[in-house]
């Protein structure tokens, strides 16, 4: 493994991204993770912590494009996919791709759409294709979805179903900044300039050799016994839906991509107990009348819980 190219590729994105976003190293450094392991985010945030900024710092350091769409009850799947429509000036019905044709895509607050329209932008994500009137069109290689959802706000909101949700590779928070790091942001130059200024720090073919490199990181039994504890420990007794195989794999590889990015051919435990609640807590439930942060609750305290394999010293 060329680890050192690995960790440089790591911080010349999360370096160019931290421009804009200030004190979010970690989050940007698990999108990051994401965009690697070729799985999508749901960020649930309130509104004003830095998502779209960050998501758009995202795209400019990866040369990719950006498309923001904001979800509403009116919003149709064409609008999401494109549509065919007749050209009187050439006779035939020519095809106009939607928004999901860029490479990073801001489905805002996606739990205002409708379940048909959430399923059409989750279909894109799943198969990385669009299907329009019988005919398929592929998605680039740097297509990834980050959706929203305001959690203070539920009134005429159609959330998202729990299968539909183990669909997202990760979940996570900004949060709010320390105040040092928002005094900085009040007294500096406009977020939008400093966006405008980042340029692509890195090519399609460094991501496609870290997409390459990372999958090489090893994975001791102990380690993946440990993986494999945790999750064998969601299926029953505090949780009514537990963790699926897709759940799994997602921990799997996310491990081996922090590893990886922390300059490491080989992952720990505490690669698990940091990368599990966001792979993993969106994708349980915790009973009727229980909300999702109960679930979280019972999966950290069955992180505590599950004892870590530890090596012995000669």
């Amino acid at each position: 493994m060329e680890l050192e190219k690995i960790v440089e590729y790591r911080s010349r994105i999360v370096g160019a991204v931290s421009r804009a976003i200030v004190g979010k190293e970690d989050a940007i450094e698990k999108v990051l993770i994401c965009y690697l392991c070729g799985g999508h985010v749901l960020l649930e945030d309130v509104p004003g912590t830095g998502k779209t900024m960050l998501l758009r710092a995202f795209a400019r350091a990866i040369g990719g494009s950006f498309s923001r769409v904001q979800f509403t009850p009116d919003l149709q799947p064409s609008d999401l996919t494109g549509i065919n429509f007749f050209s009187q000036k050439e006779g035939e019905f020519r095809f106009r791709p939607g928004p999901l044709f860029h490479d990073i895509i801001l489905a805002d607050e996606v739990n205002r759409a409708t379940p048909r329209t959430q399923a059409a932008l989750l279909e894109a994500m799943e198969e990385r294709q669009i299907t329009v009137d019988g005919v398929t069109h592929p998605l680039g290689g740097r297509f990834m979805v980050m959706a929203t959802q305001n959690p203070l706000e539920s009134y005429g909101t159609f959330p998202l179903p729990e299968a539909q949700v183990d669909r997202f590779f990760m979940r996570l928070a900004l949060g709010y900044m320390q105040r040092d790091e928002e005094l900085s942001v009040l007294r500096r130059e406009d977020t939008l300039d400093i966006i405008a200024g980042i340029e692509p720090v890195v090519d399609d073919a460094d991501t496609a050799l870290m997409r390459a490199q990372y999958r090489q990181v090893h994975v001791s039994d102990a380690v993946a016994g440990y993986l494999m504890d945790l999750v064998e420990g969601t299926r029953g007794g505090d949780f009514s839906c537990g963790v699926s195989t897709r759940g799994a794999i997602a921990l799997y590889r996310a491990v081996q991509a922090a590893a990886a990015l922390a300059g490491r051919d080989y992952a720990l435990p505490e690669d698990i107990r940091r990368m599990a609640p966001c792979v993993l807590a969106h994708r349980l439930a915790a009973g009727a009348g229980l909300k999702r942060a109960d679930a979280e609750a019972r999966l950290m305290a069955l992180v505590d819980r599950v004892p870590v394999p530890v090596e012995t010293l000669p």
